[in-house]
């Protein structure tokens, strides 16, 4: 079983949830998948292997280069152009598919290995640790995230901490999730990310349940939104300060009075999948 942890926007909790589901599955494998901001796995330790990790970047020959300009008319990013009668790269650009090397003609284009970031890896009791960095300064951690993907299989229990949003790195992270959860905060700001990223959800169509996270007395707007759309709210994580501080410091909270929370989602997800 794959779940795979979303929130519409940074700091609603996903990383809470995705941590502490993990740390309660026995032998489960922890992704990190949050490139830009890779924090969920120093919930288990500061100590790890570094996996460097490459994209292919094109580079012209301008000596066999003709500008016939195929692979500029190929490339759907806009990674090259053709600038005064050459053609030209944009690194920031390419998504690395190698599709302008095999368009080219006259084989006047190669590629080349560029360092984008790392894979942080180790081993915590029974779970394997993995988790993306992007280097700074690079655009796009898609690469990252593919590999991250591949440390794991469908037959392993897993759970993937989403990048924020519903961008590529999302789109990617939950390519073979088996369930999708998505943390909101109850309130307006909390709903409109959640509307954004339970769109992407419908695209995809994967099964899904919300957890209300900083939960309080009145959680009136999510709880509508879910009936109105026909999504379970698999439980609350209440909205305090005890709570805050243990997280804040890094504790796997499932280990204590706070267990019973988390240990109530995940039997809800369980059946959910089973559905």
């Amino acid at each position: 079983m794959q779940i795979a942890v979303l929130s519409g926007k940074g700091g609603a909790g996903k990383t809470l949830l995705a941590v502490n589901l993990a740390n309660l599955i026995e032998g489960s494998t922890f992704l990190d998948c949050d490139v830009e901001e890779p924090n969920g796995i120093y919930y288990f330790s500061e100590y790890f292997i570094k996996e460097k990790v490459y994209s292919k970047i094109p580079v012209v020959d301008e000596k066999k280069c003709v500008n016939c300009n195929m692979c500029i008319d190929f490339c759907r990013y806009n990674a090259l152009i053709d600038f005064i009668g050459k053609v030209k790269v944009l690194p920031s650009l390419c998504h690395s598919c190698g599709g302008c090397q095999l368009v080219c003609p006259h084989e006047a284009i190669k590629e080349k290995d560029e360092l984008i970031g790392w894979i942080n890896q180790t081993i915590i009791n029974d779970h394997q640790i993995f988790g993306g960095e992007l280097k700074i300064g690079k655009e796009t951690g898609v690469s990252i995230i593919e590999k991250i993907l591949q440390k794991t299989s469908d037959e392993e229990d897993s759970v993937i901490d989403c990048p924020p949003g519903n961008g590529c790195s999302v789109m990617e992270s939950i390519s073979g999730a088996d369930f999708c959860l998505l943390v909101s905060e109850p309130t307006i700001f909390g709903l409109e990310n959640l509307k954004m990223v339970y769109d992407l959800i419908k695209i995809y169509n994967k099964k899904s349940g919300i957890v209300i996270n900083k939960a309080i007395k009145n959680n009136e707007l999510i709880e509508a939104y879910a009936l109105e759309n026909n999504i379970p709210i698999l439980g609350y994580i209440p909205f305090e300060k005890e709570l805050a501080l243990l997280n804040s410091k890094l504790n796997i909270v499932s280990e204590g009075k706070y267990r019973p929370y988390f240990d109530h989602i995940l039997e809800k997800i369980r059946k959910e999948v089973l559905k």
